[in-house]
């Protein structure tokens, strides 16, 4: 047999035992959570608050950072984003956060502008917080070496985690009794 036989046979056959190779597995199917049964209707301020911190999105993340120049942490990235966007001096801390007097909300009433916490160093002690921005999904600045990000309270880790969420922006209730 030929060089050039062998080759093209050698050929043909690398061609056949790829395409009998077996076909990848289908994605998992992911199942979506829901949290809310009704379409938000959302507030200037609440709105202010959601462009705010979509614009801050892939800011460095600097444990004690407080400023888009310095990078955040997540308590600093809470506090720079009610301060600057809705006049609401919040504490620098997720545990004085936590305690703080504001509203508590079930995670089937959440809505836009709502702080989340949890508790990422496991037990019940609030180490993590980020700002809820609608359909499952919250803006916050995870660790040392990220960003800020956009992330999913659908995922297990954040639903293992979640601890409780708090309402600190006025309800459109509140602001049509204000003069």
């Amino acid at each position: 047999m030929s060089t050039m036989a062998r080759a093209s046979l050698l050929t043909l056959a690398a061609l056949l035992s790829a395409c009998a190779s077996h076909t990848p597995p289908p994605p998992p199917v992911v199942t979506p959570v829901v949290f809310s049964t009704a379409p938000e209707e959302i507030s200037p301020i609440a709105a202010d608050v959601l462009f705010r911190a979509f614009s801050l999105v892939g800011t460095p993340y600097r444990w004690g950072g407080n400023t888009p120049d310095s990078g955040f942490d997540c308590s600093g990235l809470i506090k720079y984003v009610y301060n600057d966007m809705a006049g609401i001096s919040l504490p620098r801390t997720t545990r004085e956060m936590i305690v703080m007097r504001a509203q508590n909300v079930g995670k089937d009433k959440l809505q836009t502008g709502d702080l989340l916490f949890f508790a990422t160093n496991g037990g019940s002690q609030v180490s993590h917080a980020g700002i809820y921005v609608g359909e499952g999904r919250f803006v916050h600045a995870p660790a040392t070496g990220g960003t800020v990000k956009l992330d999913s309270l659908s995922k297990a880790y954040w639903q293992k985690a979640y601890l409780n969420a708090k309402r600190v922006l006025p309800t459109e209730q509140h602001l049509a009794r204000l003069p």
